[in-house]
């Protein structure tokens, strides 16, 4: 049975039931599909070998676009997961998104990553990545996706919540294979490893599971991929740039501000230099905000905690947060 799809530029084709994006970029040219990494069906993204769904609106996504970025770094994350298993027998895993410019993945390994460590799971990540394991697919119900997750207990309580946002809910949960290792995920991914064409790990910090001090602390791999090994060693770069050009590294030597730790992370202590500097700052903005006619509001400086879940911050600085307050 024929469905219908439309192209970015209007035009429409009638292709068979079990049609993939692969299969239509592949009819559009043959440069397309060797770029190809996924496909947005009716706004979704969607693996590139998946049978589309039917008819509606299709874009390929390609590697070098925002989409196709995201998508690989989603990819490396899941690889540096199968790698750490590889390497660390008992090795519990958590969560592993894509984020601006990387990815990371949290792991309880027992003990805290040593620098060698990283190093033994990107080496095991280049191996996983030159064979090319395919990234396939599949669906579970409920009761079987915690048979197959029943020795790590962050992916059971994960399936047990029903997270749609991780692959489970409605008494299905979706897994992502490439060979022995399977994981609990969305999607979509590159078709396979081989499609990740630069990678590099770059640290590993504490991060608490689900972002609550309350909860089991855990360790943090982050890590970068590009689509080249040029993009890589630019960004290595502007990191680097960036080390040499930070504020907090300016600003103890400009005898500007400091950081107390009796204070607390990222608490300053204006210094007359600094103080002075901040000052003119704050004096030429709000000169210019009045200027142009906008008018001055003060929010707080504490609020609830769902407003930082909501914004994202909780669950990267909970461990560096004061603890919330408890009345008496």
């Amino acid at each position: 049975m024929a469905f219908s799809i439309e192209l970015p530029d209007g035009s429409k084709r009638d292709v068979p039931d079990g049609t993939t994006g692969f299969d239509v970029a592949s009819s559009i040219g043959s440069r397309l599909a060797k770029a190809a990494v996924a496909v947005r069906h009716n706004g979704e993204l969607l693996d590139l070998n998946r049978p589309l769904p039917g008819s509606g609106s299709l874009e390929v996504i390609t590697a070098d676009s925002e989409d196709g970025l995201f998508i690989t770094r989603h990819s490396s994350a899941h690889v540096m997961a199968q790698a750490v298993l590889d390497l660390f027998e008992g090795a519990h895993f958590a969560i592993g998104p894509p984020i601006t410019d990387g990815f990371y993945y949290d792991f309880d390994i027992g003990r805290p990553f040593t620098p060698e460590d990283i190093a033994a799971v990107e080496t095991r990540m280049m191996e996983i990545i030159k064979e090319d394991q395919p990234f396939e697919r599949d669906e579970a119900t409920t009761e079987e996706g915690l048979e197959i997750f029943k020795d790590q207990p962050f992916k059971t309580e994960i399936i047990t919540d029903g997270e749609a946002s991780q692959g489970a809910g409605d008494g299905v949960v979706t897994l992502y294979r490439n060979l022995d290792f399977v994981d609990l995920c969305r999607g979509p991914h590159v078709p396979g490893t081989g499609r990740i064409k630069a990678v590099k790990l770059l640290r590993s910090a504490g991060a608490y599971w689900r972002g609550d001090e309350n909860k089991q602390q855990l360790q943090r791999i982050y890590g970068t991929a590009w689509n080249s090994k040029q993009d890589l060693a630019d960004y290595l770069e502007r990191l680097e740039q960036a080390e040499a050009r930070d504020h907090r590294k300016l600003g103890r030597e400009l005898d500007l501000f400091s950081f107390p730790p009796d204070l607390g992370p990222g608490l300053a202590v204006w210094h007359p230099r600094g103080g002075i500097m901040r000052k003119v700052v704050e004096d030429y903005s709000r000169d210019i905000h009045e200027e142009f006619g906008f008018e001055f509001v003060f929010s707080p400086h504490l609020a609830k905690s769902d407003l930082w879940q909501t914004s994202g911050h909780l669950d990267y600085y909970a461990e560096s947060m004061y603890p919330g307050m408890v009345m008496d």
